[in-house]
């Protein structure tokens, strides 16, 4: 069956992206126990793999996690990753609303997962059915969060952050067409205001009615999925660009001239980036690779542009040339 989301000229200005550190924790996780294939993450999960099994040992929520999270169709409960309240919210503050959860509200979507999935039994029932599953939980994704993918969230980050900036940009700019084109095969924009996604559904046509779309890239998932019930902002989640291919490795030549750092600079700006973004991806000080920045783009390599607060880079025609030998 298709999804298909219908949508109005108003829908356009009220759309929003945003990032997750706690969604992103739950995609990892989903990666880390097998669930879901490593893809270009697999060096990752190799590197982690030890400790999150300390983990799951530790928190046993992570693995019951597999009877509500993360399953096909709607089998699946909200409380665990709310949806983001603005562009980047800390991993703190989310984990905060993900606390505070009612444990009526918990248990009533948990009943609604598990009656759509074969029985569970032992102690996994007993643990999501228990007084403590919301707090089960939140120490688990701290847990995870904290010996896990906070050691790397920075260039994860920088990854996703890029991936907002072009692809808003292009919302704003060329409309509903330009910003899904390249999304994924499975999504479709048809004329007449309609972004058909080929995904299991129950054949339902969903209205935004000017509330617009929820935009959420993943730097974990290959996939498409959505959020479309009312527990929600209708909301859409994509593979963030910058995740499928490693950038291009520049030519040895072209380090031995302007350097190892700047000629990585220079392959990085294949998509806009700030200076930043930058020294996430490289694993710099901010101010070593603000002197990189500033020397290409004295010499005409690289230009920027603001945008709000930032400055976004960008290669030249010249720095595209030399990229290229």
């Amino acid at each position: 069956m298709m999804v298909t989301i219908e949508v109005v000229p108003q829908d356009l200005m009220a759309s929003r992206f945003a990032i997750s550190p706690l969604i992103e924790t739950m995609h990892a996780q989903w990666v880390l126990a097998g669930r879901y294939r490593a893809g270009v993450n697999g060096p990752w999960v190799a590197r982690w793999r030890e400790t999150y099994e300390g983990l799951v040992r530790e928190h046993p929520a992570l693995r019951a996690a597999a009877a509500i999270s993360g399953n096909k169709g709607d089998a699946n409960v909200d409380f665990i990753a709310p949806p983001p309240t603005a562009v980047d919210v800390p991993f703190e503050v989310e984990l905060a609303a993900m606390r505070a959860t009612p444990l009526e509200q918990a248990h009533a979507e948990i009943a609604r997962a598990l009656a759509k999935r074969p029985p569970v039994t032992g102690w996994v029932r007993d643990l999501l059915l228990g007084p403590e599953v919301v707090a089960r939980f939140a120490d688990a994704y701290e847990a995870l969060w904290t010996y896990v993918l906070s050691h790397e969230w920075p260039r994860f980050r920088a990854i996703l952050q890029r991936d907002v900036a072009q692809r808003a940009g292009r919302l704003a700019a060329y409309g509903w067409q330009a910003a899904l084109e390249d999304l994924s095969p499975r999504v479709h924009w048809r004329a007449g205001g309609r972004i058909e996604i080929d995904m299991m559904s129950t054949g339902r046509i969903h209205r935004l009615d000017g509330k617009g779309l929820l935009f959420l890239p993943s730097a974990f998932l290959d996939n498409i999925g959505t959020y479309l019930d009312d527990a929600w902002p209708y909301a859409m989640i994509y593979p963030a660009r910058g995740t499928a291919a490693p950038p291009p490795a520049p030519d040895a030549d072209l380090a031995a001239l302007i350097g190892r750092s700047r000629a990585r600079i220079l392959a990085e700006l294949a998509e806009p980036a700030t200076t930043t973004q930058l020294a996430a991806l490289l694993g710099q000080s901010l101010g070593t690779t603000g002197g990189h920045v500033s020397a290409l783009r004295r010499t005409g390599l690289i230009t920027g542009t603001r945008t709000g607060r930032s400055v976004l880079y960008t290669r030249t025609p010249l720095g595209d040339a030399l990229l290229g030998g």
